[in-house]
């Protein structure tokens, strides 16, 4: 039976490598994540309980730095994984039907630490989750299961076919769409109000495209000094989902 709602990507090819004690035991923890194989060192290996299913190869630190991006810290240990299955945008909407956890969409943000950090941020302030575009997006890479510590196996994570189209199935599920944006003229806290609410934040550098702007409800800035232009995305992520917490909880 076909699916309603805004269709998820086609996955990328390959399996990404994960390195770092909390990527690769976070991985491991994780139900829906099938991990093919560890190298690891025994050193590292002493405090791990790995399932026999998974073949483990055991390597010096040398060896395991051959297998990351140079200068990777992995700590001794080094998995192969499957990414993750495709969520349905709409199946995320239905999960946060009866709550208010903020949902968070990334317009073409496509720095992997920057992405890998706002999951970091997402878990966690408990947020419903994260949505961005197929393209202009990092795909799973070790680099963002690194920076994200664990919470890219905690955090649902949407990819679109088209922002525009997902942003209007975000409005038709209940959700205030608020654009974080330099030029606005009301603060953050002013434009959410009480409602359920998704954060909208664009690339780095550029910010939000003119026509992700359109399709949010409300535009709100982060009340910083004037001496500042703006703040790293991951860094304005992380002060708009407190925000936005405190805002429910208060």
């Amino acid at each position: 039976m076909a699916r309603r709602g805004h269709r998820p990507s086609q996955a990328p090819a390959g399996r990404p490598r994960f390195w770092g004690r909390h990527a690769v035991t976070a991985a491991l923890a994780n139900p829906d994540r099938v991990v093919r194989k560890i190298w690891a060192t025994r050193e590292a290996m002493a405090s791990l309980d790995i399932p026999p299913i998974i073949p483990v190869t055991y390597a010096e630190v040398t060896d395991l730095a051959r297998l990351v991006p140079s200068d990777a810290p992995h700590q001794g240990l080094v998995a192969e994984v499957d990414p993750l299955e495709d969520i349905w945008l709409a199946d995320l909407l239905e999960q946060g039907a009866d709550d208010k956890r903020p949902l968070l969409v990334l317009d073409q943000v496509t720095d992997p630490h920057n992405v890998g950090a706002i999951l970091r941020s997402a878990a966690a302030f408990d947020a419903l989750g994260i949505v961005t575009p197929d393209r202009h997006a990092p795909p799973e890479s070790g680099t963002i299961a690194r920076a994200a510590s664990g919470a890219l196996e905690m955090v649902p994570w949407v990819r679109v076919v088209n922002l525009a189209r997902a942003l209007d199935e975000i409005a038709e599920a209940g959700f205030w769409r608020v654009g974080l944006a330099g030029e606005a003229t009301q603060t953050l806290n002013e434009a959410m109000g009480q409602q359920r609410v998704a954060l909208v934040l664009g690339a780095e550098g550029e910010g939000m495209r003119q026509n992700t702007a359109t399709h949010c409800d409300e535009l709100g800035r982060l009340p910083i000094s004037p001496r500042m232009e703006s703040l790293n995305v991951s860094n304005a992520a992380a002060i708009a989902l407190y925000a936005a917490t405190t805002r429910v909880m208060s």
